[in-house]
């Protein structure tokens, strides 16, 4: 019988990989904007944690039907095409005076394509379900490139690597200033339909509408927003994390143990899977790393939640693909979580979620107008970003059918963050990734395996 928890591993790879060409492309027709023309970000699209690009991958086989070259041909004519309604692309980012980014419009400009090949096979990759750190030079980064730079950076950076098998994969680099999770599946979905359908598809049509976004004036911050208050490191939790280097971890947790988690919250009080699966890798989370902490010491648990329908006054319009998304922190000491019950982390987690309205998300904007945090926090935190609900398998179809894989690539520059992916099957099992220190990777395995 399948565990209900099973820990998948990933093969150690060199890749070896020739670049053979580095193109611009442009939008295939004219633009609104002219050149030194701006658009405004808001403070969630510019807010410090944004300031990064999301890399993704994407692998699929040949179907016999169609050469790479063809494909590469479909994807920079269907990409040209897709950045006439979604042009803010084909701008840069740049600094005001005030410290702000913007998005700028100048010459020489577009986004990157790159195309590349290698010897290997797609099946000398091994295990294409589950995310694999050695991946990481079939998405493009420049030679000598600063850690988190965006400015004056291509916001979208497409790399086609070609097997030898006539397989290929797409990586893809997306600043994530432009968009949030869903917004980036929409420019996908049009950018595949486009391609698939050789006809310019968008639905719904893009809207960028930042400015619904803008603070008050006077600010009015009504919440103390602790996700981003800084908290002294002293104790090694956390900061034993930035100092050696961690492993990526993958389990694959199906829908039985998922919905067993859910009950332990008890009769009365209904949760989300969300709920109960962040409650429980937080508590494994902990329980593996506590051997260094003092029990009254302050952790957070942060996590993204989309606020589309949370916002009425005004609305977002449909096509929004913008940041929409608000910071939700649950906080509890150590003792709280290793002594208590699985149901109270549960609860915490559960308030969280439900506290994040659009009072709160308006005090955000607020709160990153007046202060305007330059540097991520670690003290403490673990972040959990949930992919289950996005669409990546469907949304990625340009034509030569669903990928084999469609997710992130390398959790380890960031620690201290979790990822729930979807998996490309009706059996509601999830994978679960998570970076650890390797001398408590076994404990984490051994926690976060067991049924409370």
């Amino acid at each position: 019988m399948t565990p209900m928890v099973q820990e998948l591993n990933f093969p150690q790879l060199q890749i070896p990989l020739t670049i053979n060409s580095i193109s611009p492309i442009l939008p295939s027709s004219p633009i609104p904007p002219s050149y030194g023309d701006t658009l405004y970000l808001s403070n969630l699209d510019d807010m410090i944690g944004s300031r990064v690009f999301t890399p993704t991958m994407y692998f699929y086989r040949s179907n016999g039907k169609m050469d790479v070259m063809t494909i590469i041909n479909v994807l920079k004519e269907s990409l040209a095409s897709v950045l006439v309604p979604y042009y803010p692309f084909s701008g840069r980012l740049r600094k005001t005076k005030e410290g702000k980014l913007e998005v700028f419009f100048g010459p020489k400009q577009g986004v990157l394509l790159v195309e590349a090949c290698s010897g290997m096979t797609i099946l000398n990759l091994g295990d294409l379900t589950v995310p694999n750190p050695a991946w990481k030079n079939l998405v493009y980064t420049f030679p000598n490139e600063e850690q988190y730079k965006v400015i004056d950076m291509p916001l979208l950076i497409a790399q086609v690597t070609r097997f030898s098998c006539g397989g290929f994969s797409l990586g893809l680099r997306v600043c994530h200033c432009l968009c949030d999770g869903v917004g980036a599946m929409q420019f996908l979905s049009a950018w595949a339909s486009t391609a698939r359908l050789n006809k310019l598809t968008v639905n719904p049509k893009p809207c960028w509408d930042r400015e619904t976004l803008t603070p008050n004036d006077p600010p009015l911050i009504q919440y103390p927003h602790i996700e981003f208050k800084r908290i002294d490191d002293a104790f090694s939790f956390t900061r034993r994390l930035c100092l050696v280097k961690p492993v990526q971890k993958c389990y694959r947790v199906t829908r039985d143990f998922q919905a067993h988690l859910k009950t332990l919250v008890g009769p009365n009080i209904s949760c989300t899977t969300f709920d109960a699966m962040a409650a429980h890798v937080w508590r494994s989370w902990v329980k593996a790393l506590i051997n260094v902490s003092p029990l009254d010491y302050e952790l957070r648990l942060t996590f993204a939640v989309n606020c589309r329908s949370r916002l009425t006054n005004p609305p977002l319009k449909s096509g929004f693909y913008g940041n929409a998304v608000s910071v939700a922190c649950a906080s509890s000491n150590v003792s709280g979580i290793v002594n208590g019950p699985i149901s109270d982390t549960i609860c915490l987690v559960r308030n969280a979620r439900l506290s994040v309205s659009e009072a709160y998300l308006r005090s955000t904007i607020d709160y990153i107008q007046v202060n305007r945090p330059t540097k991520l926090e670690f003290g403490g935190k673990l972040t959990i970003t949930q992919w289950t609900r996005f669409s990546m398998y469907e949304s990625a179809d340009f034509g030569w059918g669903k990928p084999i894989y469609a997710g992130p690539i390398d959790l380890t520059p960031t620690p201290q963050v979790c990822v729930f992916l979807p998996q490309d099957n009706s059996d509601g099992a999830m994978l679960v990734c998570i970076c650890l220190p390797e001398d408590v990777s076994h404990r984490f395995t051994d926690i976060f395996c067991l049924l409370n």
